[in-house]
């Protein structure tokens, strides 16, 4: 007779089963733009994303008030962030790009304190520094050349621009999903990124696209989308915030061993560096709750200065590439 399976471990299961569909996505994503391009599979995937989502949003009724205002500025964020990642990743490998746009979790805690005019944490300054170093070394390898920076072209840095771009998304998310349904949130979002997209696609290679990337499309579309986030949702049910995140650190692992298969090389120096973006991530999720954790049971004044601190990256939603 079979031993039953603890519920938490069913949980990390699908936290780290939906973290495998996300890093997926890179690959499918590159392989998706080289047929195509990467501006009309965009409007494909978020066009069928949205059409996915319109019989649940409508049983959620009217929105409410200031809805329109906030889609147009979260949709405009992500349209930035994906198009600068699958731009991106023509001029980069899924591996590199799964790393560098996980570096939003580091950016998030930095990119609040500016917006908020609140000094950044050590520990946030602590995770950006790290993430430099890691940066450097991953770059290094990448470039095939061993030198510290080679390998930091036009993808990479168009990949950073779309971690910024994801980071200042989950900033204004943070101030705006507690107003709003999620369902008519996201399917807002996805109105505007495709609305924004379609005249640009006509222009960049059209409509008429291959079977591969209207498979793409569905995939990351429905597929990660649906199975995806739902398995993330009923994990995140089961467990603590803190531990969600650390399975989660998962998501660029699977992608750079679905790069590996698929016949990327990082070289030594890129997978130190992945390692080390590994840790930057780490300490930026798990250092930051420890801190308020901590504040908490300090004494009633020095709880009192952490009013105001920018929101944790484990208090918001990461968007999924």
């Amino acid at each position: 007779m079979p031993l039953p399976i603890r519920h938490d471990v069913r949980a990390d299961l699908a936290l780290a089963g939906a973290a495998f569909l996300f890093g997926s996505t890179f690959l499918v994503v590159q392989d998706a733009v080289d047929a195509d391009g990467a501006i009309p599979f965009l409007v494909a995937r978020f066009g069928i994303g949205a059409l996915v989502l319109v019989p649940f949003a409508v049983r959620r009724g009217r929105p409410a008030p200031g809805f329109g205002p906030a889609v147009l500025v979260l949709g405009a964020l992500l349209s930035a962030g994906y198009v600068l990642q699958t731009v991106g990743l023509q001029h980069t490998t899924s591996s590199v790009s799964a790393f560098l746009t996980y570096l939003l979790v580091v950016l998030v805690p930095v990119l609040s304190a500016l917006v908020l005019r609140v000094p950044p944490t050590p520990v946030a300054v602590l995770g950006v520094a790290l993430a430099v170093v890691g940066l450097l070394l991953l770059t290094a390898g990448a470039g095939g050349e061993g030198a510290i920076g080679a390998g930091l072209g036009r993808g990479e840095l168009l990949t950073l621009g779309c971690a910024l771009a994801f980071a200042g998304h989950i900033v204004a998310l943070a101030a705006d999903a507690p107003r709003f349904d999620v369902v008519q949130l996201n399917l807002g979002q996805f109105v505007v990124v495709a609305l924004v997209l379609v005249v640009p696609g006509a222009f960049a290679g059209g409509y008429a696209l291959s079977g591969r990337t209207l498979l793409a499309a569905v995939y990351t579309g429905v597929v990660v989308s649906a199975v995806g986030f739902g398995l993330q949702v009923w994990g995140q049910q089961q467990v603590s915030a803190t531990r969600t995140a650390l399975v989660l650190l998962l998501e660029p692992v699977f992608a750079a061993i679905l790069g590996y298969v698929d016949g990327e090389r990082l070289g030594w120096l890129g997978a130190l560096g992945a390692g080390v973006i590994l840790t930057a991530i780490l300490v930026s999720e798990v250092g930051g709750p420890w801190l308020v954790r901590r504040s908490a049971a300090a004494p009633e004044g020095a709880a009192e200065e952490q009013v105001g601190r920018p929101p944790d990256p484990g208090e918001v939603a990461v968007p999924r590439p």
